[in-house]
């Protein structure tokens, strides 16, 4: 017997009967003799749906309120979920993220965890066989009584606090699609379903363009030792539990020591959230990186890619960043506006890029693995514009007219066509 917390998204909480369809997989887990909590998320399109009603009644609405509103999501999908389970002879109950009570900070719409405490709904567990079921994406703020939400995706970060919180054997994302990929299929068919991840490799991965899993998740996961496994809703919920090789159908994102083998490379990810700014003939004395990253700070826009040349004479540089897309504009003025403090004599900027970035543990016990990616792309006629490297990743800046070229490119050169 084993203890599960179970996460449904909002494809798979989508109508009722999606949700009689994640009832019949809660149901499979339960006859088998596990314990089990289920975290959902709210129906497809509804939260969109609720923080467009905020925007229509005030542009300028006040957070605390805005949360009430798109909690209500999720409320309602567990309040469903939880009428299904009972009807099909389950002992289940909805809970609310302020009944648990999960704990929050006060930055509403898109507040950080601060608590959870598991032990009422482990205690119900071994008293009632009951099935918890939570609904994600939300809290209360610790201060002020006041219901909290968690940003969008938060309901995986929800499911993972419950898991660390009730000491769960493992926590199951059920997703839309049946575990992670080496990278994105409709780019590479050839792409391959991985067996398990390192976290450090999902935690670059989803932060450098992955979709599968919310950043912040796979965090708390590693940092609370939450072994996470990727899988479909949509699998048959009485189909076989292993696939025609024998393997579990998804993926199980764990501790590296869990994985017998590393590849090299374990997987290609590629971000079009991406411009790149340019500040031309920059005076290169002390100070001049604070008086242009600091002003950008002040202005909440997170700079990524980072790159500094030296003119010959050492007086001038240029330097070279990256920030999202939708505040490229936002950095610009920033940028414009301390100008005088920076003092330099041109801005450049584009928004036609594409980050490309080569992920894997394995990288940091093999020599060759950057000479080997630049090589390969320049055969294919490829210009790097910006290089930014850690232990298990590389990541470079390219026009985002060679996205798919440069992918395949990469994806095949590591071995990972399968």
């Amino acid at each position: 017997m084993a203890r599960l917390v179970m996460k449904f998204g909002g494809t798979s909480v989508a109508d009722i009967e999606r949700i009689r369809n994640v009832a019949r997989h809660v149901k499979r887990e339960v006859d088998a003799g596990h314990e089990v909590a289920v975290v959902v998320s709210a129906m497809s399109g509804k939260t969109n749906e609720l923080v467009a009603w905020c925007r229509d009644a005030s542009p300028m609405h006040d957070a605390r309120e805005y949360d009430a509103v798109v909690a209500s999501g999720e409320q309602v999908t567990s309040g469903l979920l939880a009428i299904v389970l009972q009807g099909m002879g389950i002992t289940a109950r909805s809970w609310q993220g302020w009944q648990l009570p999960l704990y929050t900070d006060g930055t509403h719409a898109s507040a950080r965890i601060k608590g959870l405490n598991g032990e009422e709904l482990i205690k119900r567990f071994k008293e009632r066989k009951e099935v918890a079921v939570i609904a994600g994406f939300q809290g209360i703020n610790q201060e002020t009584g006041r219901i909290s939400t968690l940003g969008r995706g938060g309901s995986d970060t929800s499911a993972v606090a419950v898991a660390a919180a009730v000491h769960a054997d493992r926590c199951d994302i059920y997703t839309d699609v049946d575990g992670v990929y080496t990278t994105d299929p409709r780019i590479v068919p050839k792409a391959q379903r991985l067996e398990a991840v390192a976290f450090e490799e999902m935690l670059e991965m989803a932060s450098l363009g992955a979709k599968v899993l919310q950043v912040r998740s796979v965090e708390l996961a590693m940092t609370q030792k939450v072994r996470l496994f990727v899988r479909s809703s949509f699998d048959a919920p009485d189909a076989p539990q292993v696939d025609n090789k024998g393997r579990p159908p998804g993926t199980l994102i764990c501790d590296e020591e869990e994985i017998v083998e590393n590849q090299i490379v374990t997987g290609i990810a590629f971000s079009k959230d991406e411009a790149q700014i340019a500040l031309r003939e920059v005076a290169d004395k002390p100070g001049v990186a604070a008086a242009i990253f600091g002003p950008l700070a002040a202005a909440h826009i997170n700079v990524d890619m980072i790159v500094q040349n030296v003119s010959a004479d050492g007086k001038k540089t240029d330097i070279t960043f990256t920030v999202p897309v939708a505040e490229f504009a936002k950095a610009k003025a920033t940028i414009e506006k301390a100008k005088s403090k920076i003092g330099f004599a041109s801005m450049e900027g584009y928004s036609d890029v594409v980050k490309v970035s080569v992920i894997g543990v394995g990288m940091r016990s093999h020599a060759g693995v950057a000479a080997t990616a630049f090589r390969s792309l320049a055969e294919k006629g490829i210009n790097i514009r910006v290089i930014s490297t850690s232990e298990i990743k590389i990541s470079i800046l390219i026009d985002a007219a060679y996205t798919e070229l440069a992918v395949r490119t990469l994806h095949s050169v590591y071995g990972l066509d399968g």
